[in-house]
């Protein structure tokens, strides 16, 4: 079953729900998250649960509904549930039938998001930076957009290097080191080279950041991308950028910018790191100003693929590999 630009299939992982801070304590809202219904709340302990919406009694929507403690109340009959989708209370009756249950999901909240797994139970949390692991970080949100195709095909963009060459004129000669963790979840392109020395502006970049570049890719599930740019080089450190991507109705893609940086001490700290946020979204918005044209208007035909497209066939490969979730169209599909 292809699952690459496959509209039909949504691949296991994490998906943005809606920010955080749009979700209080004691508070339920339903929205429509890759095709599927959900309805999350937030319990009086903090955290947060993800349900199917409809209440399998008569159907009604669980977003009008109350929390009560950290269960979900229906408003129509005020069956209550948890965050595993099980009725744990019936007020007209004791006994709870077997079928008095709905479909529970996988929740994070990083990056000042609320994240859904379209499973129970999620292999991991949302996926990091090495650089960042263990470090408490500063995240801020761009405006989303939405693109007129499939995620997979944008998310495609950073590591084409015909694509690097051309659009945006990047010369640098880059060589690729490809690693894919064992669960097969996770791949990482990092392409490396010499800044070029002839022209008036190569030389200056090369004279303030010095002679090597690198850059990489991290891609989680086919539908998370982690940039980090600015690797060995002098005087910045690493900048860091996610691509949040959640497939939309009428053949569109969602896009979620979000730039962090680690948390710094003080003010000083506090200025350095808006500095570096505001850096990386620079960075964003000169690619997407260039790019948003070729993916807005494109019918996706790999056909004459060449040997420097090494990069594309293997991400192309690795998300055929990946596991297709209960959200899919595709009826024979279990998850």
């Amino acid at each position: 079953m292809k699952i690459f630009n496959n509209f039909d299939i949504v691949a296991k992982g994490w998906y943005i729900a809606c920010p955080s801070n749009s979700l209080p304590k004691g508070q339920v809202k339903s929205l429509e998250l890759c095709g599927q219904k959900i309805a999350l709340f937030r319990g009086e302990d903090g955290k947060v649960r993800a349900i199917d919406a409809f209440c399998p009694h008569l159907g009604t929507d669980l977003g009008i509904g109350r929390v009560d403690g950290n269960l979900l109340r229906c408003y129509f009959h005020h069956w209550a549930f948890d965050g595993e989708g099980k009725c744990r209370d019936i007020p007209c009756q004791a006994e709870i039938p077997e079928k008095a249950r709905l479909r529970g999901y996988a929740t994070d909240e990083k990056y000042s998001f609320i994240w859904v797994y379209p499973d129970a139970n999620a292999p991991e949390g949302v996926v990091e930076f090495d650089e960042l692991k263990g470090q408490e970080v500063v995240a801020l949100a761009d405006k989303p957009l939405q693109r007129h195709c499939h995620h997979h095909i944008c998310m495609m963009n950073g590591i084409d290097a015909q694509h690097l060459r051309t659009v945006h004129r990047i010369n640098v000669n880059l060589n690729l080191s490809l690693d894919q963790d064992s669960s097969g979840r996770i791949i990482d392109f990092t392409l490396s080279g010499e800044f070029p020395n002839s022209t008036w502006g190569e030389k200056v970049g090369r004279w303030l950041l010095g002679s090597r570049y690198a850059y990489s890719m991290r891609y989680a599930d086919g539908c998370i991308g982690l940039l980090t740019i600015m690797k060995d080089v002098k005087l910045l450190p690493p900048l860091h950028m996610i691509y949040a991507y959640t497939p939309l109705p009428a053949g569109k893609t969602g896009v979620q910018p979000i730039y962090v940086t680690a948390k710094r001490e003080g003010v000083f700290g506090w200025v350095v790191a808006r500095f570096l946020l505001w850096l990386t979204r620079w960075f964003y918005y000169v690619l997407r100003d260039e790019d948003g044209q070729i993916y807005d208007n494109i019918c996706y035909n790999p056909q004459n693929l060449l040997p420097i497209d090494g990069n594309l066939v293997a991400y192309m490969a690795y998300v055929n590999r990946l596991e297709p979730s209960g959200w899919s169209k595709t009826h024979n599909l279990v998850s």
